[in-house]
């Protein structure tokens, strides 16, 4: 069985976040998710809409992913990497190359994103929108 793993926010869940999913599941026959922990975010200066749990709730229920475990800090990869038996580790392009050390572990891919739409993006959107 060949095992993939990707990592991410996957907040305000959008037809990104299921491109990536989908494409990720499509290399291997297990895609595990490290979903960033409210606590990592907030160290990341991100903050989510949704919490952790319901983050997970989501993802967990979304077909191409088999497996939620929680991304607590930058450091755990290798270890994950390693504890999961992983084969290929994903990430999307805006990250190329900030994770070829995994390569000692596993092969590294990393996708193109979806064109035209982000979390960032949308939340920008939102706030911009007047609901008066």
């Amino acid at each position: 069985m060949k095992k993939v793993l990707t990592y991410g926010t996957f907040d305000i869940l959008h037809f990104g976040h299921i491109n990536i999913l989908k494409r990720a599941r499509e290399l291997g026959d297990h895609l595990t998710v490290g979903l960033s922990t409210d606590e990592f975010n907030a160290l990341k200066n991100k903050k989510s809409y949704h919490s952790f749990e319901n983050r997970k709730l989501i993802l967990e229920s979304i077909r191409y992913v088999d497996h939620v475990i929680p991304e607590k800090n930058w450091d755990q990869k290798v270890r994950d990497v390693i504890l999961n038996d992983i084969d290929i580790f994903v990430m999307g392009d805006d990250w190329k190359g900030q994770f070829d050390h995994l390569k000692e572990y596993c092969q590294v891919i990393y996708l193109p994103r979806t064109v035209g739409v982000s979390t960032t993006k949308i939340k920008k959107e939102l706030a911009a929108v007047s609901f008066a």
